[in-house]
């Protein structure tokens, strides 16, 4: 099989030679000297004798902010955001980190009740425009040697979690819903107006499936905000991609076992990312047992315990994952990140595992 069939076979529960092995290279490939960088992820996964699935590779619609001005001024490590309309401004701040090749926000844009309406002013004057030329151009070079999955939504999640995460954040998102729920509803509303017109351009395009960066974790929401909050708006976007014929990924590289069973109960095909202890808090082997036929899991390999592990520890590992995952829709990688100092030599080992290992 080819690469590329290997993974759309894999994804849409089909036959497949063997499982496939697709590492997840952020924070890994940002420390790779600039001559590897140059040869591009999927020489270097070829060279590692590993199958090349590059989540979140494009966004299928341009975002246009109409009568908002986005403006960025840098200041030495900090970086400021600016967003002006005829109803106010809000700012967000960043800081980079030179440890970690990392811009941390350090003040979220929205920070108290007028805040949400000017966040709801620049949505609902959001307007999306289909563009698939950067995807059908990289399609096209890759060939049959990888898959490409775009994002679908141009929050690149869906609107509580970019609440959470972006705009208003963990404490005052959680003021808000008490002190000011209409505003906080009105901006749910548009975030999934968008995001709809995003699935409906995107299913126009010839990608065969689509994630979205939800970073899914109880460190920032409870199961039942998850239910109340998060979930509608998933099987909106699902019940549109299924209808089309394609396969919707959740991303969800945090805490998810007070979570699973929702998410294994929505119409999500895949959980991508999906972390062991000590990393994440669930266990594989129940994971599995949970998993309805269905649906399938991308992950299982823990970044901490790939990078600290000996050759004979993770290839025991492996293959204990690998007897679990018989029978199962499932695609091997090392979950969400990757340490910037793993051996390259661990890489081939996974490969080589799954090439003469276990049987699907």
């Amino acid at each position: 099989m080819t690469g590329r069939e290997r993974l759309l076979n894999a994804l849409y529960g089909r036959e497949v030679d063997r499982v496939p092995f697709a590492p997840f290279l952020a924070y890994f490939w940002e420390a790779q000297p600039a001559e590897v960088q140059r040869q591009g992820m999927l020489a270097f996964c070829k060279r590692m004798g590993a199958d090349y699935m590059h989540r979140g590779s494009h966004l299928l619609v341009d975002v246009i902010r109409e009568n908002c001005e986005v403006r960025e001024r840098a200041d030495g490590d900090k970086m400021y955001v600016e967003y002006s309309t005829p109803v106010g401004k809000i700012t967000e701040e960043k800081k980079f980190v030179a440890e970690s090749n990392t811009w941390f926000l350090t003040k979220h844009p929205v920070t108290k009740e007028e805040d949400f309406k000017v966040l709801i002013y620049i949505l609902k004057n959001t307007k999306l425009k289909p563009n698939f030329e950067r995807y059908d151009a990289d399609k096209k070079y890759v060939g049959e040697e990888g898959l490409f999955i775009p994002v679908i939504s141009p929050e690149m999640k869906t609107g509580f979690e970019s609440l959470l995460e972006h705009w208003s954040g963990v404490e005052m998102l959680n003021y808000a819903l008490y002190d000011f729920p209409e505003l906080v509803e009105e901006a749910l509303y548009y975030f999934d107006r968008n995001s709809v017109k995003s699935v409906e351009y995107s299913l126009g395009s010839s990608a065969e499936a689509f994630i979205f960066w939800e970073d899914t974790s109880t460190t920032m929401l409870n199961p039942q905000q998850f239910r109340q909050y998060v979930l509608p708006e998933i099987e909106h976007w699902g019940k549109l991609i299924h209808q089309g014929g394609k396969i919707l990924i959740h991303h969800a590289c945090g805490l998810i076992k007070s979570l699973y069973e929702d998410m294994c109960g929505s119409c999500v095909d895949f959980i991508e990312s999906i972390t062991p202890y000590p990393t994440g808090n669930i266990d594989m082997k129940d994971a599995f047992a949970k998993l309805p036929p269905e649906k399938g899991l991308i992950g299982g390999i823990d970044p901490v315990f790939f990078r600290n592990s000996s050759e004979k520890e993770l290839t025991d590992y492996v293959n204990g994952l690998l007897a679990e995952a018989k029978g199962k829709r499932f695609i091997l990688a090392n979950s969400d990140s990757c340490p910037p100092d793993v051996d390259c030599g661990k890489f081939k080992l996974v490969s080589e595992l799954v090439k003469k290992g276990i049987s699907v």
